[in-house]
């Protein structure tokens, strides 16, 4: 399992002009566009008390903004390889470790996200007072401290083993490049298949208590059910990234003639996409969220 997010991109040296061009035209605008729509959608969470202060949508708009910090790294990554091709290892391994982290930031809240819905769905009576909103901004909190935890030990291991000297060269930004010792690599996968099967297993067993609730017919429960569903669906989208390798091999051997290209498109698929499915299943699925942002967005229109 590999984190490098310019691994899908070491491919501008074989690029012509026109095709790097397109390439970055793309990649540029998509991101303008998902981030736009997560901009309206922090915007109508802030405008109104009914979801800043209830705990399910304070944990979207934190998905939602978490994603929005990991695309603008993954796509300056992305602009730099093109661009400046090298930076200093110290601003390197600065983005490295926010990508890094946004990055497993998303199954933990995904798995918190699930646990809110099974409290809301098996407990209702008391869901108020197990989620509150101090709460669940406490969970956040933490949810950043197991992350930054987990990749803590990678930079102080590599400031015990590099030279200084090291971190003012310019390098080609790779999480390899940062952190190159083969012993951070083997904590990684470790941690990563720990993280996943600890976040598979949580989301699993609330689905199968709601899938036992719904059975009497409790709408509430059915809503629930399918939101679990499709959080375990997001999860699997963000699991490709850790898979990444074994596509890029496959692709390199099915396509060698076009491997860049095949990069390229694997790099929009697993990295940019995923990207835009919060706003699309929580924001844009939700009615009370859709009838609010519909406001605000025409309310944007008549202004003009």
């Amino acid at each position: 399992m590999n984190l490098s997010f310019t691994n899908l991109t070491v491919i501008s040296h074989r690029d012509s002009f026109d095709k790097a061009v397109t390439k970055n035209v793309v990649v540029v605008a998509l991101s303008i566009s998902i981030n736009y729509i997560n901009v309206n959608l922090i915007h109508t969470f802030r405008r109104h008390q009914i979801f800043y202060m209830n705990p399910r949508y304070i944990l979207f708009i934190h998905l939602v903004v978490n994603d929005m910090i990991q695309l603008t790294m993954t796509i300056l990554l992305f602009l730099i390889s093109y661009t400046l091709h090298t930076i200093s290892a110290s601003l390197c391994g600065i983005l490295i470790l926010l990508a890094v982290c946004t990055t497993e930031n998303t199954p933990l809240n995904l798995a918190c996200m699930a646990v809110e819905c099974y409290i809301a769905v098996s407990f209702p009576l008391r869901h108020t007072q197990i989620c509150t909103v101090k709460k669940t901004h406490i969970l956040i909190g933490l949810i950043w401290v197991m992350t930054i935890l987990s990749v803590l030990p990678d930079l102080l291991f590599t400031l015990a083993t590099e030279p200084l000297d090291f971190f003012h060269t310019r390098v080609f930004c790779l999480r390899e490049t940062v952190f190159p010792n083969p012993s951070i690599h083997k904590k990684r996968n470790i941690s990563y298949i720990i993280l996943l099967v600890i976040v598979w297993l949580i989301i699993l067993c609330t689905y199968a208590r709601i899938l036992f609730t719904a059975k009497g017919a409790c709408k509430n429960a059915k809503k629930a059910r399918n939101t679990i569903l499709l959080h375990g669906f997001q999860l699997l989208l963000c699991m490709a990234i850790y898979v990444d390798p074994l596509i890029k091999s496959a692709l390199k051997y099915w396509f060698p003639e076009h491997h860049a290209d095949s990069l390229f498109a694997c790099y929009i698929t697993i990295i940019i996409l995923p990207r835009s499915i919060s706003p699309i299943i929580y924001g844009l699925r939700d009615k009370t969220f859709r009838r609010y942002l519909k406001k605000y967005l025409l309310c944007k229109v008549n202004t003009k």
